[in-house]
Parts: C-alpha cells; structure tokens; sequence
C-alpha cells in the first residue's frame, strides 16, 4: 500500500505488533500483509495548567496558573511508553509548578515571576522524555493574590507615597528657611541693600513705603503693604 506522511506527523509501521520502521515525511510503499501503521502528530500543541491553590514559603495562599508548549519528540516511545502521555507532562508542569511557588516567599514569587518558567523546564524534561515528549516553553500566566494582601500592599504604598510627600515638604521648608536665613545675614552685611530692594518695590508700583527717620537724621525706608 502506498502511504504519504505530511510534515507535521510521523507513521510508525507494525508488523504482527512489532515495531518494523519510523516513516518520515514524503510518499512510501508499504506492504500491507500482516503490518499496521499509526500515524502520530509532531505540531506543538499548548498545555494549560489552571490556577491551582499554593501556599508560598511565607504562609501566604496565592493562585497561579501556568501555559506550556509541548510537542512528540519520540513518536514511537510517545506511543508505546504509557497511556495518555499528555497526562503525565501535566503532571509533571503542575508538580514543578507547585514545587517553584513552595520555595519562594510571596514577594520573591512576585519579583521573579519571569525566572519561575525558566527553572520548570529542566525539572519536567525527564518526565517528558520518558513518555517521548518535549516541553519547549512555558510562562506563568497568572498570579491571583488574596484580597487581603492586595489591600495590605495598597496600604503600605499609600503610606510610602505620603511619607515621600511629607518629606519633600520638610525639605522645601528647610531650604526656605535657610534662604531667609542667607538674605538676613546678607542685608546685616550690606544695609544698603534693603533700601535698593525699597525703591524697587516703589519702582514696581506694588507697595506702599513710608519714610520715617532715625536718631542720626537719615531717611528710612520700610515696606508698610502691599496695596491692589
């Protein structure tokens, strides 16, 4: 018989239930008597491990959900090793997955998001090699946190952003302070400079001025308000 195997499947031939030969893509003749063919799909196919109850290193009860890209990379032993060879990879994803949250503290979990794939490959590459598969990637979809620790977090960055607005008002006072302090050691230096900054003000039209005189006869000027 004359079989043609496409590109993204293999054939595995039988004869008598014993296995003769892998058929790679492209048109083959096979003689029928006493054989069997078992065609196998080699595309990547995605494996979703739903959100699943984990308790972080800390105590603290999260959710997390995980996504992997798994594909047969030993179509004979994928179909001859066990029964439901998908199952066992799930298992695997899910176990390593668990394992990977354990380890961590919630906030480790949190910043390493991105890392925690990266160390579930190697730990299921064993199982799927075992069953004849390959899981090529992975991502960790979901993070589902408390609602009470969600509230907690706000809180603390609430009280973070107050606190920084608290300090750079001390700040900005500390700084005005030291300025008045600065141009009070500076007019005790240079008296003349209070009276130019009073013609200036005069100039300016913003502010009324009364001349008054001391004991040495000299006029004085002083800035009595400001006037609309």
């Amino acid at each position: 018989m004359r079989v043609v195997v496409r590109e993204w499947e293999r054939v595995l031939v039988y004869r008598d239930g014993g296995f003769e030969r892998e058929l790679d893509p492209g048109a083959h003749q096979v003689r029928r008597w006493r054989r069997r063919v078992v065609r196998v799909t080699i595309r990547p196919q995605q494996v979703v491990v739903p959100l699943q109850e984990v308790v972080t290193g800390d105590g603290l009860q999260v959710r997390v959900s995980l996504a992997a890209v798994t594909r047969v990379a030993a179509p004979r032993t994928w179909h001859e090793a066990v029964e439901g060879p998908e199952g066992f990879v799930y298992t695997a994803l899910q176990v390593a997955l668990r394992e990977a949250v354990t380890s961590r503290t919630l906030e480790e979990l949190l910043a390493e998001r991105a890392q925690v794939p990266d160390e579930l490959l190697p730990a299921v590459a064993a199982s799927a090699a075992g069953v004849g598969m390959a899981v090529d990637a992975a991502v960790l979809r979901d993070v589902v946190v408390p609602a009470e620790v969600r509230r907690a977090a706000t809180d603390l960055a609430t009280a973070r952003a107050q606190g920084l607005a608290a300090l750079e008002r001390a700040r900005s006072e500390v700084a005005a302070t030291r300025a008045l302090a600065n141009a009070a050691k500076l007019v005790d230096a240079h008296p003349g400079l209070l009276q130019l900054r009073t013609l200036q003000a005069v100039e300016a039209g913003g502010a009324t001025v009364v001349l008054s005189a001391d004991p040495s006869g000299r006029r004085v000027g002083s800035q009595a308000g400001e006037v609309g």
